[in-house]
């Protein structure tokens, strides 16, 4: 058996891109029709008045508004989007 590595391709050359999850919107921010406002993985966040989800569970503005992010219950948490 060789005692040597032979030359050949790197074992470690497959590091995939990020997803690029998290808010995109924050409290109080204007939105347009169709924006994107959570990208998350499950849905820690829910979606609240005006807001859509997403198959990926990602949060999406459904009118043009503000953004307010609000408690549900104990824990919970859901994001709306109010007309200005």
């Amino acid at each position: 058996m060789a005692h040597k590595k032979g030359v050949g391709s790197s074992k470690n050359g497959r590091d995939s891109q990020g997803q690029r999850r998290g808010t995109k919107v924050f409290d109080g921010q204007l939105v347009s029709a169709g924006s994107i406002i959570v990208r998350q993985c499950g849905s820690p966040i829910k979606a609240g008045t005006n807001v859509g989800l997403g198959n990926d569970f990602t949060l999406f503005a459904k009118v043009e508004g503000v953004v307010k992010y609000e408690r549900v219950g104990k824990t919970g948490k859901q994001v709306s989007v109010y007309a200005a």
